[in-house]
């Protein structure tokens, strides 16, 4: 995820995008292991495009967030010198509320995401909470450079950790979204930062790999994380037209394994990272019209991924708050609602209207009960109190407005990031989001989504 500036306003800084290539790029063969002939209809040609705005002479744009007086800081928040010892953070949990759970929230169209790097043991608990939650979907990232660090079809350990776990999520007929992303250093062009392969079709035999071994256990894939975030793209022009030639080659290979297989897979376009341009970005709303002018309406069944954060501001809030004392209240881009209405229109514009937007990720963060500092100052605008109601609020507005029957899934960020060593003592942002405490012990998010989907 990336975290926007808050309202600190220095001197401002020019930001640059990467020019988008004046037409579509040749997408490598596409290779199967399977040896069935593939029935995938090639893409139609794409519609004429909107043009996007238009950048100044000098190169420089200010993005929607990024305004002259703004400072966009990295994505990553800078840790400690000292990094506070593991074990240091004193937990008081938050009393737990009595959640007054809305009527007709349905399981199936509601998931978690679930740190897989942990025993075997842990998995198993994970399995049984997520169980209990009678959620219909859980998410797993397949991190490449985790899982083939050696080289192509080289699997490690790790590989057959997973293996096991996703067997495990099948036997207990949990629907299984799997995020692929960050390609191993010897399939990139560069080792900094994380980012996709020099070519597609690496991806695509990874792609390959994977439906060998997992296919039957997978429901849905998105392919990458945020690409358009440098710190989950470099080594490829962050733009739209370029992440959607690995899109292309890895929808023809998931699709083809998927008919040759009878088995339904829906391939799901990578969440972005709902942001403003910078050195470190690119403009989420931008970056969802230049996959559209690259061809993604002509894509058969796919859903557009959607992280649609709204930092510390509720769920049926609009743009803009501007209370007094406060920052990340002032741009669409840090409200649930209108990031996820600015993707619908996106999507009309380009004639998508049947396509469905899954949210890939979602949530509100707190560091309430965790003994340490925020990472964020926004984390300090939500309790745990209101990270459980806000939660529920959210899923209600989506499933029972009757304003967004063209949402599709949501997965829940996240079960158990929290309780991975050391990410509070490092006042790791994504801890904040945890369903558990550091303990082990459930939060009230967890009470209050049980409470929800077992009336």
């Amino acid at each position: 995820m990336v975290f926007l500036a808050s309202c600190a306003r220095p001197t401002p800084i020019p930001i640059y995008v990467t020019p988008t290539p004046a037409g579509p790029t040749a997408v490598p063969t596409v290779v199967t292991e399977a040896t069935a002939t593939s029935t995938v209809t090639p893409a139609a040609a794409s519609p004429t495009p909107s043009p996007l705005p238009p950048t100044p002479a000098d190169g420089t744009v200010y993005g929607p967030v990024i305004p002259p007086g703004y400072t966009l800081p990295p994505t990553t928040t800078p840790r400690p010198t000292d990094t506070p010892a593991p074990g240091t953070a004193t937990i008081t949990p938050t009393p737990s509320i009595t959640p007054i759970p809305p009527p007709g929230l349905d399981p199936a169209r509601i998931g978690v995401q679930i740190h897989p790097r942990i025993t075997r043991e842990d998995w198993e608990q994970m399995m049984h909470w997520a169980s209990e939650l009678k959620v219909g979907w859980i998410k797993v990232q397949f991190a490449w450079d985790e899982m083939e660090p050696d080289g192509a079809g080289i699997q490690s350990e790790y590989w057959r950790q997973l293996e096991l776990y996703m067997q495990d999520a099948l036997s207990r007929k949990f629907q299984v979204m799997i995020s692929i992303t960050k390609a191993p250093d010897w399939a990139r062009p560069t080792t900094e930062e994380n980012g996709p392969p020099s070519n597609p079709q690496a991806l695509v035999d990874f792609i390959n790999h994977i439906l060998g071994k997992f296919g039957p256990a997978i429901h849905a894939i998105e392919i990458w994380n945020e690409p358009n975030l440098k710190r989950e793209w470099t080594g490829a022009p962050m733009n739209g037209r370029e992440y959607m030639r690995y899109f292309d080659a890895a929808y023809r290979a998931i699709t083809t394994w998927s008919q040759q297989n009878s088995h339904p897979i829906t391939v799901v376009t990578a969440g972005l990272a709902p942001t403003g341009n910078s050195e470190w970005s690119v403009d989420d709303r931008i970056f969802l019209q230049q996959m559209y002018q690259a061809g993604l309406a002509n894509y058969q069944g796919v859903a557009v991924g959607i992280h649609p954060y709204a930092w510390g501001n509720a769920p049926s809030e609009r743009c803009c708050n501007n209370v007094e004392g406060r920052s990340w209240d002032d741009d669409p881009h840090f409200f649930f609602l209108d990031t996820i209405e600015a993707y619908r229109q996106i999507m009309l514009q380009y004639g998508d209207a049947d396509a469905q937007l899954w949210t890939t990720e979602f949530g509100w963060a707190t560091y309430d009960g965790f003994g340490v500092e925020p990472p964020q100052p926004f984390f300090a605008y939500v309790n745990e109190q209101l990270q459980a109601q806000y939660t529920i609020e959210a899923l209600d507005i989506i499933q029972n407005s009757g304003n967004y029957d063209y949402m599709g899934p949501m997965m829940l960020w996240n079960l158990n990031f929290a309780t991975l060593p050391d990410t509070v003592a490092r006042r790791e942002e994504q801890a904040g989001y945890s369903m558990l405490r550091p303990d082990f012990s459930r939060r009230p998010v967890y009470a209050a989504l049980h409470a929800a989907l077992n009336r």
